[in-house]
């Protein structure tokens, strides 16, 4: 549309300068009116690449045109009508005040032309201004439709960026899920296999420690001990990479709160008992359900303070987020991904907690804050 207005323009400026060159032939005055005609034509089409390229001030440019204009109109009086486009590129071209000032400017510039050369009339006058007034309207207009052209690009772009951080986070939530799984396949097939054929192997080892080919027996155990050891190994490898540090679960909650909660002026206090031993996959779904809860706290609750607190008691393995915020009503708000990996959507928890056999606990409001409960059975 934009570029259209802007084409239309230029043929309007061509269309009346073509006029007043004929009008110049017809009168048989065209000698003194193409020198200025032909210089005004070349600088305006001439003017974009000169201003663009050369660095030259769009102020001198127009400067030079107004000038090329009364030049051409001090021959030929119908040249005044060429102050219609101008007032369009002087109001696209100059921003804030100046514009329409300048807009006045020509138009006062135009009654002179017309009085000067056709005397002084009531349409000498009314003409040049209604055509300002039109021009100022458009130009409010112009302006109105590119401010709200440019935020719909900026809207457009956002969501460009969002849907490609949602893609992205998806991709890598579904590669810590699919890691996840195998490390809980392995650990609760392979590991649990390899654990008890070591034990049977020790149990006969123990009961006839002289038996012939005990020493076989014992290389059995400690071949099953050692791929123990490997597939102990690799269920940590394909544990999320913030389990993997010291301290367990605890203390990956605590560099998360460190390096993402906290810094986004979320005061979060971490509690678990000293000899919290959670198996790998509880863990990995408690620390994505925490993420997941913060993030709520931290980018749409407008929470301050909040803690999270895991728990091992005989009702089973327990995580308890609570938090300040504004809070919501879980039966119309779900929790969705908002292009970061730390987000984790309502309905993505209940489904984790569900998987784990676990149950879901979630208190909230609008206008207070959360408190959601998971509570896992022992394996």
């Amino acid at each position: 549309m934009f570029t259209g207005l802007r084409w239309g323009l230029h043929g309007l400026f061509a269309g009346i300068l073509v006029l007043v060159l004929a009008r110049s032939v017809v009168v048989g005055d065209a000698t003194s009116v193409v020198a200025p005609a032909v210089a005004l034509a070349v600088v305006y089409t001439l003017g974009g690449l000169v201003v663009r390229r050369c660095g030259l001030a769009t102020g001198v440019w127009l400067a030079v045109l107004v000038v090329l204009w009364l030049w051409l109109c001090a021959f030929q009086p119908e040249g005044v009508y060429l102050v219609f486009p101008l007032f369009f590129l002087v109001l696209h071209l100059v921003r804030g005040v100046e514009g329409p000032v300048l807009v006045v400017g020509l138009t006062a510039a135009a009654v002179a032309v017309i009085g000067l050369h056709s005397g002084w009339s009531v349409g000498g006058v009314v003409g040049p201004v209604i055509g300002a007034c039109v021009a100022l309207l458009i130009g409010i207009g112009y302006r109105a439709l590119a401010a709200e052209a440019t935020d719909r690009e900026r809207l457009l772009d956002e969501l460009v960026t969002t849907r490609d951080r949602l893609v992205a986070s998806e991709r890598e939530s579904a590669t810590l899920d699919e890691r996840a799984r195998l490390a809980r396949d392995i650990h609760d097939t392979v590991a649990q296999s390899l654990s008890s054929i070591q034990m049977l192997l020790h149990a006969a080892e123990r009961a006839d420690p002289d038996r012939p080919g005990v020493e076989h027996i014992r290389l059995a155990r400690e071949t099953a001990a050692s791929s123990l050891v490997d597939t102990r190994g690799i269920i940590r490898a394909l544990a999320p990479p913030e389990l993997s540090g010291e301290h367990g679960l605890a203390g990956a909650l605590e560099r998360v709160a460190d390096t993402a909660w906290r810094p986004a002026g979320l005061d979060v206090r971490i509690v678990a008992p000293d000899d919290l031993d959670l198996p790998m996959p509880i863990a990995t779904a408690f620390l994505r359900i925490a993420q997941g809860a913060m993030a709520n706290a931290v980018q749409h609750a407008g929470a301050r303070h909040a803690s999270v607190e895991l728990s091992d008691d005989d009702g089973g393995f327990g995580l308890l987020v609570t938090d300040d915020g504004q809070g919501f009503d879980p039966a119309a708000v779900t929790w969705a991904a908002a292009g970061s990996s730390e987000s984790f959507g309502l309905q993505a928890i209940r489904e984790r907690v569900r998987a784990l056999g676990g149950t879901l606990d979630l208190d909230t409001a609008p206008g207070r804050g959360t408190r959601l409960r998971v509570e896992v059975p022992h394996a």
